[in-house]
């Protein structure tokens, strides 16, 4: 027989979220048809999986031993983190900032994560961010890694080379889009997240693959990290 006192993640996750996802103003009979018949069935669907995902997850670390779901409920940055990866990842579709939120709260139950300063500027950039900010800068974290990882070949470049042809040989389907690739390049230096200015700027072939992140990207690639 289920032991009716012990908390689980669902029930963690439920309470935490209850209410901050549900309040909708009074609007027109017409906008409500509408929206309950195109937005709120997957809407609906997006809540589900999100806090099931989670609570499965919270759920393995706490058999794990690694957390105690009853003392997360008086954690004031784990709540905090809950609250607000929930109204990020019901935005979205893309899975890589699914799961950088879901890593997010992970870490922040396994007390592996930065200040609340910096935890709550950290999900605002993921959610300002798109899954192609947050790839280019996993790969720039350690490009040679990332391939091996990725079961690809590290690129070889017999002379000079840049950034943006490492970021081209990882990712073919933008290696022609140099425009795009400064934008992003320019928002993830703008974020602190790196200091190389010049995505183009011939270099050596060693260098092009030397990582690039601050000591903020690395703390950033961190949080969003699966613990």
């Amino acid at each position: 027989m289920a032991d009716i006192n012990k908390t689980t993640a669902g029930d963690v996750l439920h309470s935490v979220t209850k209410g901050a996802i549900g309040a909708v103003p009074v609007v027109g009979s017409l906008a409500t048809e509408i929206f309950s018949m195109v937005v709120t069935p997957p809407l609906e669907k997006r809540r589900a999986e999100w806090m099931n995902e989670v609570a499965e997850r919270l759920q393995a670390l706490e058999d794990k031993g690694e957390i105690n779901l009853n003392a997360l409920k008086d954690n004031d940055q784990f709540i905090d983190v809950v609250l607000q990866t929930t109204s990020f990842a019901l935005k979205t579709s893309e899975k890589e900032k699914i799961d950088a939120f879901k890593n997010a709260i992970l870490n922040t139950a396994i007390n592996d994560a930065p200040s609340i300063t910096l935890s709550q500027i950290f999900l605002n950039q993921i959610d300002r961010f798109t899954a192609l900010h947050i790839q280019i800068l996993s790969l720039m974290n350690d490009p040679q890694e990332w391939f091996q990882n990725a079961n690809k070949t590290v690129p070889t470049f017999y002379t000079t080379s840049s950034i943006f042809a490492v970021i081209g040989a990882a990712f073919p389907e933008i290696k022609n889009d140099v425009d795009l690739v400064k934008l992003i390049w320019e928002d993830l230096r703008i974020a602190g997240l790196h200091t190389t200015n010049g995505v183009s700027t011939n270099m050596s072939a060693e260098g092009a693959l030397e990582p690039r992140t601050s000591q903020l990207g690395r703390d950033f690639i961190a949080f969003i990290s699966q613990a």
